[in-house]
C-alpha cells in the first residue's frame, strides 16, 4: 500500500484495542470496514502497546503459519491479552504459548488422549449428561437459565470426568478462570486467583495423583511424563490450568451463543428441527459464526515480515483476528448471514496451523449432541426475554453470555 494510500485512509493512527461490539452477536463494525480498508491497522492494547491487527481470511491464515511468528508470550512486547494472563506466562508456562520444536513436544504427549476414537468413545456419556440435564430442566418446566442449567454444565462435567478433577469444585476453578480471563481483573486479584488456582488447587491435585494414580488423564501425565522427568512439576501444572479452563470456558459459551443464534433465526431453528442430519453443518456454522475467541490470536514477529503490501517488523506485535477473518466475505460468501446450510468447515474458530485447538475432536461432539438433543426434544424453545437485556462477557477473552433466558410450550 502506498503512503498516500494510508494517508487517505478512514482508519489512519492508532485506535484503542479491543473495539466495542453494537450487535452482541456480531464482531464490532469497525472490523468489517477495516478488512475492507485497512486490512492490516495498527492498534493500541491496554498495556499502552502498539501491535498490528489482522482482518482479512487469507492474511490471518498465513500469518497463523509463518515460521517467523512467534507465539512466545515471554518475548518483550508479546501483546498480552489480559492480566492474568500476563501474569500466568512467565510462571506457568502453556504448549499452547510455545514454539517448535518444544510445541510439538509438549503437544505430542495429549495427542492421543483426544483423538477421534477416543472421543468417539465419549459420545455416549455425552448423550448421558445432556438428557439427563434436560429431563431435569424439562421436570422443573419454563423458566429455566439455559447457561446455567445446560450448556455450563456439560463441559464442566466432562473436563472433570477427563482429568479426574472433582466436579463438586467446579464452582471454584469457573470463579478463577473468569477472573483470570477477564481484562478488567486487576493484577494483584489476577495474580492472587493464579496462585489459589495453581499453586494450591492443581498442585493438590497432582500430589495426590503422584500419590494414588487413578485412570485419567492427569494420573496419566504424572505416571508417565512426570515420574520420569519429562515434565517438571511447574510444566503440568500449566498443562492442567491450560485443559481445565479451555476445556469448559471456550465450549460453553460457543454452545450458549449458538443456542442465541438459532433462537434469533427461527427459520434456521426450524430448519434443523425438520431436518436434523444438518447438525454437523449446524455446529460448523456455529463455531464461524459466533466465534469465542473474539479478541484474536496474539504473536509476535521474530524477522521482518512482508505480507499484502506491508512490512510487519521484527518484535512488533500482531493479533489476528480469527472472529473478523471468520466474517470475511471472500471466503464466506455473505458471511453475516447464520445459515446453516452452509459448508463453513474451512472456519478458523479453532485456530489454524500447529496452534489450531486440541481438543476440537471433544468440542465439536459436544455440540452435536447438545444442540440437536436440545431442539429435538424442545422444539418449541423460545428466548423469554429480549437480546438486548442480556448480559455479555465483552471484556473477557473468552467471549459469552452470562445467562439466557429460555421459555417452551409445556
Amino acid at each position: 500500500m502506498s503512503e498516500s494510500a494510508v494517508t487517505s485512509c478512514p482508519f489512519s493512527g492508532t485506535r484503542e484495542y479491543p473495539i466495542k461490539r453494537s450487535n452482541p452477536l456480531d464482531p464490532a463494525p469497525e472490523l468489517a470496514e477495516m478488512r475492507a480498508a485497512e486490512p492490516f491497522a495498527k492498534v493500541r492494547l491496554w498495556t499502552g502497546q502498539d501491535a498490528w491487527l489482522v482482518t482479512r481470511y487469507d492474511d490471518v491464515r498465513k500469518l497463523l503459519t509463518d515460521p517467523r511468528v512467534s507465539a512466545d508470550n515471554t518475548l518483550p512486547n508479546f501483546p498480552g491479552a489480559t492480566p492474568g494472563m500476563l501474569a500466568v506466562r512467565t510462571k506457568y508456562p502453556s504448549f499452547i504459548t510455545m514454539d517448535v520444536p518444544e510445541h510439538t513436544q509438549f503437544r505430542r504427549m495429549l495427542t492421543g488422549e483426544f483423538a477421534v476414537k477416543k472421543i468417539e468413545a465419549l459420545k455416549p456419556r455425552i448423550q448421558q449428561v445432556v438428557d439427563e440435564r434436560i429431563d431435569a430442566i424439562l421436570a422443573k418446566g419454563p423458566p429455566s437459565d439455559i447457561v446455567r442449567d445446560l450448556t455450563l454444565a456439560l463441559p464442566i462435567t466432562m473436563i472433570c470426568d477427563l482429568l479426574g478433577v472433582p466436579y463438586e469444585d467446579q464452582d471454584f476453578f469457573h470463579a478463577k478462570a473468569d477472573l483470570i480471563t477477564d481484562s478488567r481483573t486487576p493484577p494483584d486479584v489476577s495474580s492472587k486467583a493464579i496462585q489459589e488456582l495453581c499453586d494450591v488447587y492443581i498442585a493438590g491435585l497432582i500430589e495426590r495423583k503422584n500419590l494414588s494414580p487413578t485412570d485419567d488423564l492427569l494420573s496419566r501425565l504424572v505416571v508417565n511424563q512426570l515420574r520420569p522427568g519429562h515434565l517438571t512439576p511447574i510444566q503440568l501444572i500449566g498443562i492442567a490450568r491450560l485443559l481445565l479452563i479451555a476445556g469448559h470456558d471456550t465450549s460453553a459459551h460457543t454452545m450458549s451463543l449458538g443456542i442465541l443464534a438459532l433462537l434469533e433465526n427461527p427459520e434456521q431453528k426450524q430448519a434443523l428441527i425438520d431436518d436434523p442430519t444438518l447438525i454437523n453443518s449446524t455446529v460448523e456454522e456455529i463455531l464461524r459464526y459466533v466465534d469465542v475467541t473474539h479478541n484474536g490470536r496474539r504473536r509476535i514477529a521474530t524477522a521482518d515480515i512482508e505480507i499484502g503490501g506491508h512490512v510487519i517488523r521484527k518484535g512488533e506485535g500482531i493479533i489476528a483476528h480469527n472472529a473478523a477473518a471468520n466474517r470475511d466475505a471472500d471466503a464466506f460468501p455473505d458471511a453475516d448471514k447464520f445459515r446453516i446450510q452452509r459448508d463453513a468447515r474451512h472456519h478458523i474458530a479453532f485456530g489454524y496451523g500447529i496452534h489450531q485447538c486440541l481438543g476440537q475432536p471433544l468440542a465439536r461432539a459436544e455440540l452435536q449432541i447438545l444442540i440437536g438433543t436440545l431442539f429435538r426434544r424442545i422444539p418449541s424453545l423460545a428466548l423469554a426475554a429480549p437480546i438486548s437485556s442480556l448480559e455479555f462477557k465483552e471484556t473477557s477473552f473468552v467471549y459469552g453470555v452470562e445467562r439466557i433466558p429460555v421459555t417452551w410450550e409445556s
